[in-house]
């Protein structure tokens, strides 16, 4: 493609348009000094001069304001170094928002606003789209792209600004190559008009629609256009009439109107043609005038004038004033048998709908300083929801019998190697992506890369991500994968994909599996020996085995049921009237007890010092009992503590009730062993996730076992909770090359 340019003198011509005169002057200015950076006598630019001139006439019909004027014009200016608009396919841009920022920062600090550059921004990334629009194979997803453009713009006034350039480019393109002109129109046809007729700008749709068929369907076009041309003037003849009888009878009845005759679109006359399987003089609504008036009111009683002069055609009466479309497009639509017998259309609006249906949701596009334009809340937040329908215009149930289903910012839009679009829900992984594109897939991957990085399975995707699925020629899901902590899945689509690939193995694999993953959390938290039958009753089991196949299927984690049974033990241990809470911790000196240490409630007995035992080190849930030792005051230990049954049963006098109290707000102490194969960055792993899960590294020791390649790391942690403990400890366990984290007997 041939570098384009433009004289210096036509580009500080084109600042004094009257396009631009909603130009405030600081940016005016900032973009006179982007036009005379180099002080060359030709100024690089994206787009021919007249294009660039006819999307600002284009904005300003729109009511654009001062950014977005500036935005579309910086745009058009490459960066110095004569990069921008090139990328590699599929690629994010960003390189290119850098070359936003640094020209930004050359001109001074403050000079260019961040709206303004993230106005730039948007039309940079929207060149994704285009990129991945070329690549596409014939049915592919365009609407998948539609929404993929939504997600990667930050600020939604960019896309009136896309719309208003392609129809500036398509207006000019008989001057392109024709392969050129071609792929230009397909983008058009299969973006740029739907978006418009989705935002309900018809004013820029029909153009769009228009020239993509002029160019995709020549011969077409031209036959339809003939055979307008040909019966052109008795049309006309045939309008001016009606609109003189129409005038006349709501002048008598007092209704002040513009009538005016509406002009028919060659691609819709095509479409129509095609959906209802007529020919071209079959076509009832060639002849057709729009009234508008001023109020609702009016409305209604032109309709009634209209059918008083004219037999209304049965089944032809619309009233999207009651009831809008979900584009908000609002009007009432009638057809009569009109003068000489012919079928007329009729469409009767207010002023104020006839703008917006021109306009759309371009009319109210303009973002207000402080908010408080609810009308204009209420557009854009219909705006990002708009493309989550699968039909355009009226193919299929239409948008009106679609769901409310989420807004567009809380979806992912991942693409696959060859550019097809996967819509997955906010903080899908990669492991969801698998499954999304078959369940197959899903089931036998092993690994991904995302932008040609390998990540882990469990990796969040943003959108716009490109991800290619590492998969084995046979394989099976792991069971850890419906485990919530370990993050594998976000989608309740994906899990019930991997419990129904489970359901169907036979009860006795199930239920060894569910034994061994409650068996090795419970060994984790050194709850090992606790009894679950009161657990299998609690979740609707018949037996313990069945809720060790319901854990084996998904539908119960092995971290609830701990939890539960953590309560169970807790609730039991209580006493039956809890005496008044003393924190024992406070000396006599009214002391506060030392940071870190918990407080607890020792049954009859106060001002005596407690402390926990190091052995087994409890944590706040924890059944516990106190032992009163010479010297030392209580010492409080899990009840299941082997130490702690060796002293109960040679002094049982020395047993004391203890129960928790409010914890003293600086964590707990903990001893964590984490079994795991020796490698680069192991400990780096673990010591960040420890930190990202809010708990303390008090001490840490490791042990190599020589020639097994396998080391062992004993941490003490300070932990908040036992909740904290058991999340953490899932969480080491998954980390690549750790065989087991649990918790130190």
């Amino acid at each position: 493609m041939p570098v384009l340019s433009a004289p210096r003198t036509d580009l500080l011509a084109l600042l004094q348009r009257p396009s631009l005169a909603a130009l405030p002057a600081d940016l005016r200015a900032l973009v006179q000094a982007r036009v005379d950076t180099g002080g060359a006598t030709q100024v690089p630019l994206r787009d021919a001069l007249p294009v660039v001139a006819d999307t600002l006439d284009t904005l300003a019909a729109l009511s654009a304001d001062g950014e977005v004027l500036a935005a579309a014009l910086l745009f058009a200016l490459p960066g110095s170094d004569g990069e921008a608009g090139k990328q590699e396919p599929g690629k994010p841009e960003s390189g290119k928002q850098e070359t936003v920022k640094h020209e930004a920062a050359k001109q001074g600090s403050g000079k260019w606003p961040a709206a303004l550059v993230d106005l730039i921004e948007g039309q940079q990334a929207a060149s994704q789209v285009w990129v991945l629009h070329a690549e596409q194979q014939r049915g592919g997803s365009n609407e998948g792209l539609r929404r993929l453009l939504l997600a990667i713009v930050r600020d939604l006034r960019v896309v009136p600004i896309l719309l208003a350039r392609q129809l500036a480019r398509m207006r000019h393109a008989a001057t392109l190559e024709d392969s050129e002109r071609r792929a230009l129109a397909r983008l058009t046809r299969d973006i740029h008009a739907p978006l418009a007729n989705r935002l309900g700008i018809w004013q820029l749709k029909w153009e769009l629609e228009d020239l993509a068929f002029r160019y995709l369907e020549p011969e077409t076009y031209k036959q339809i256009a003939s055979q307008l041309d040909e019966k052109r003037v008795g049309r006309e003849r045939y309008i001016e009439a009606v609109k003189t009888t129409l005038r006349e009878g709501l002048a008598e009845h007092g209704i002040a109107a513009d009538i005016s005759g509406r002009p028919k679109h060659i691609y819709s006359i095509w479409r129509k043609m095609q959906r209802k399987q007529v020919s071209f003089d079959e076509l009832y609504d060639l002849r057709a005038v729009r009234v508008t008036v001023d109020d609702v009111a009016a409305c209604y009683a032109a309709l009634g004038i209209v059918h008083a002069l004219w037999t209304p055609v049965p089944s032809e009466f619309d009233d999207y004033i009651a009831r809008p479309k979900s584009n908000d497009y609002r009007s009432l639509h009638t057809a009569v048998i009109g003068p000489e017998g012919r079928t007329l259309e009729v469409q009767i609006r207010t002023h104020e709908m006839h703008a917006q249906a021109e306009l759309g949701v371009a009319a109210h596009w303009r973002y207000k300083e402080g908010g408080g334009d609810k009308a204009f809340d209420r557009k854009i937040a219909w705006m990002r929801r708009l493309l989550d329908h699968n039909q355009d215009g009226g193919d299929g149930d239409g948008l009106a019998n679609e769901l409310d289903a989420e807004l567009v910012e809380d979806r992912v839009y991942a693409l696959t190697p060859k550019g097809e679009v996967i819509d997955l829900v906010q903080g899908g992984t990669v492991l969801d992506f698998a499954y999304h594109v078959h369940t197959m897939v899903g089931h036998r991957t092993r690994g991904a890369k995302v932008n040609g990085r390998i990540v882990p399975l469990n990796h969040a995707l943003h959108s716009g991500d490109r991800v290619e699925i590492l998969t084995s020629k046979t394989g099976e899901p792991r069971r850890d994968w419906l485990l919530p902590a370990n993050g594998f899945l976000a989608s309740a689509r994906s899990r019930d994909k991997v419990r129904a690939w489970f359901h169907k193995l036979d009860r006795a694999r199930n239920l060894q599996a569910g034994r061994e993953l409650l068996e090795k959390e419970l060994k984790r938290l050194g709850l090992h020996h606790a009894d679950l039958t009161p657990m299998a009753k609690k979740f609707h089991a018949e037996s313990v085995d069945d809720l060790y196949i319901q854990v084996a299927l998904g539908d119960v984690g092995p971290n609830q049921i701990v939890r539960a049974l953590h309560d169970e033990q807790r609730a039991a241990a209580a006493p039956a009237a809890p005496p008044t809470l003393m924190p024992p911790g406070r000396k006599p000196g009214g002391r506060k007890p030392s940071p870190g240490k918990s407080k607890f409630t020792v049954e009859g007995v106060g001002n005596l010092l407690v402390q926990l035992a190091r052995c087994c080190q409890p944590v706040p849930g924890e059944p516990i009992s106190g032992y009163l030792t010479r010297g030392r005051g209580v010492t409080v230990h899990r009840r299941d503590c082997a130490a702690f049954q060796r002293l109960s049963a040679t002094n049982p006098a020395r047993v004391l009730p203890v129960e928790w109290g409010v914890a003293g707000g600086g964590g707990y102490e903990v001893d964590v062993v984490v079994r795991a194969f020796d490698r680069k960055w192991l400990l780096k792993d673990i010591t960040t996730l420890i930190a990202q899960e809010d708990a303390n590294v008090l001490d840490i020791n490791s042990d190599n076992a020589r020639g097994s390649g396998l080391v062992q790391l004993r941490l003490r942690l300070k932990v908040a909770d036992f909740g904290q403990l058991s999340t953490l400890l899932g969480k080491l366990d998954a980390i690549p090359g750790v065989e087991d984290a649990r918790r130190s007997a």
